[in-house]
């Protein structure tokens, strides 16, 4: 397992359409990291399948709060006392994985399920814990699709 330190971001900016749709109602927090780790995995990809990927709009992160927090005051309290503080990550950067168009790789670390408990959240984000390597556009798509279909899931990479 590796480490990756990260630095808790509290309502980060909003930087797509979508994102600034929801931010009335929905609370984002992700954890930063200045290294560009996306691009050396994504380098391994495209080395190994020669699939070529779109980098992740915010770069390496970890989205720990993409949901609506019904407990604004604990959110408040909590984006007082963490924002900006370091959190570490432990991944395995075996665990590659893909849906076809998303590609990732698994990341833990225990205070996220406390941090989600304290704002009334599930412990565990429906996604998972994750580092996003990067995504398939519509050019490779099909490429992409083919190779979580005929050589991941079926060699169970």
């Amino acid at each position: 397992m590796f480490e990756l330190k990260t630095k808790i971001v509290f309502d980060p900016k909003e930087l797509t359409t979508k994102h600034k749709k929801q931010a009335a109602w929905k609370n984002v927090v992700i954890c930063e990291t200045k290294c560009n780790m996306h691009e050396y995995y994504a380098w391994i990809i495209q080395k190994r399948f020669n699939l070529i990927l779109n980098k992740p709009i915010r770069n390496p992160h970890i989205t720990i709060i993409n949901d609506i927090v019904n407990d604004k005051y604990a959110y408040e309290e909590l984006k007082k006392l963490l924002n900006g503080k370091e959190l570490i990550f432990k991944y395995d950067p075996t665990l590659i994985r893909t849906n076809g168009k998303h590609w990732w790789i698994k990341a833990e670390c225990d205070d996220v399920a406390n941090i989600r408990t304290i704002v009334g959240l599930n412990p565990k984000p429906t996604f998972g814990l994750h580092i996003t390597i990067g995504l398939a556009n519509e050019k490779n798509i099909d490429h992409s699709n083919y190779i979580l279909k005929e050589v991941i899931n079926r060699f169970n990479i």
